[in-house]
């Protein structure tokens, strides 16, 4: 399967099912912290992660290396930038917005801070989910240190590649070499709970609905 193929399957199946199935395909969570939410819209986001490291420092220097994978990266893809909660301050703003948006960027997914929420609704409603809201600039405060190499993401190592979904229930990261497995195990989980769902309301009953499969 492609990875376009992998792209519009996982946007038809609930993130929670991607949750359950990377628990049990890839033998550890993929969950990133529930800090990690939506703070400009609640689309749903699908797309292969592009890696940015940051870390403290007081120099005043610009985030080179996430400009540059703004503007290197495949269109579709997710930006994702950890700090390793080293630094509580906007790792992203309006005008890397504006960046991502011209180059057809997916979304991006932050352990850190973003700014300039009125205007990113306003002028792109462009997806992006972080950790904390702050007005503060990175200069003199945080700088990139690398870009596609495994980061901590709240939780969870993400490799370049590895596929990021998300909505509103949270943020879920697919290995890329499960990713097919894990798709398919979320369509069964969907089709078992739309099953249980119909069950339950038929029988007047949660205890009979959830007998059948012994999920909850």
């Amino acid at each position: 399967m492609n990875l376009n193929e992998l792209i519009a399957g996982f946007r038809e199946v609930a993130t929670a099912s991607v949750a359950d199935a990377v628990d049990q395909i890839a033998g550890k969570s993929g969950l990133m912290n529930y800090d990690i939410r939506p703070r400009t819209n609640e689309n749903k986001i699908v797309g292969p992660a592009v890696t940015v490291l940051e870390g403290p420092t007081d120099e005043f220097v610009p985030p080179q290396h996430a400009l540059d994978a703004i503007d290197e990266a495949d269109a579709g893809s997710v930006i994702v930038i950890s700090t390793n909660k080293s630094v509580d301050v906007a790792i992203w703003g309006g005008l890397m917005t504006a960046g991502a948006v011209a180059n057809k960027h997916e979304a991006a997914v932050l352990d850190g801070g973003i700014r300039d929420i009125v205007e990113i609704r306003r002028d792109y409603d462009f997806p992006v989910y972080s950790r904390t809201v702050c007005p503060g600039t990175t200069l003199g405060r945080a700088k990139t240190l690398a870009a596609n190499v495994e980061v901590d993401m709240g939780g969870v190592i993400v490799h370049p590649g590895d596929l990021i979904v998300g909505d509103i229930d949270g943020v879920v990261c697919v290995p890329r070499e499960h990713a097919e497995a894990v798709l398919e195990m979320s369509r069964e989980i969907d089709e078992r709970e739309a099953e249980q769902a119909r069950l339950i309301i038929e029988s007047g009953s949660l205890r009979d609905g959830l007998a059948k499969y012994g999920r909850i």
